[in-house]
């Protein structure tokens, strides 16, 4: 196995005249084929881009291990690994989406509750039925309810709207 990434290691630099310094990154899928750590550049920014480049390479090649996994088949620390380039992107962008989808939420509920406050003062006290059907109304249609109710006489006014706009 070694002869071969020999091998593959000279054909690269053969074709690529352009290449000074080069280092070669396996990655084993298991520890029994482990070949060290690197101490020429422990500690380095040189070290750190190579934790980056290993980083982004285990993540899209074995998309179905575990952080503790990949780092072990890298021989790079968890902590290399959530610095990453392609860590924090994946899951920052990962997380980024669901603080969105969490204030999309928050805003709706909070729309709901002014909404049936504003109906419980205009047309009494509403069935479960009606209280459900307006918690589940996307925001545009909650807003296009306020501004509705605001002509609303009474609890048959709410019934026409929701039959006609739901």
């Amino acid at each position: 196995m070694v002869w071969r990434l020999y091998a593959e290691s000279a054909m690269l630099i053969e074709q690529e005249s352009q290449i000074e310094h080069w280092r070669v990154v396996v990655l084993c899928p298991n520890r029994q084929l482990n070949f060290g750590r690197p101490a020429a550049v422990a500690g380095t920014a040189q070290e750190h881009e190579l934790a980056d480049v290993i980083a982004a390479t285990l993540i899209s090649r074995f998309n179905g291990r575990s952080i503790n996994q990949l780092c072990a088949m890298g021989s790079i620390t968890v902590d290399e690994f959530t610095q990453s380039v392609a860590y924090r992107e994946i899951f920052g962008h990962g997380l980024q989406e669901g603080r969105q989808e969490w204030l999309q939420e928050g805003e709706a509920r909070e729309a709901a509750k002014v909404t049936l406050r504003l109906l419980n003062r205009r047309c009494g006290t509403l069935s479960e039925a009606a209280i459900a059907q307006i918690q589940s109304l996307p925001v545009d249609q909650l807003e296009a309810l306020v501004d509705a109710l605001l002509d609303f006489q009474g609890p048959a006014d709410l019934d026409a709207w929701l039959a006609g706009n739901t």
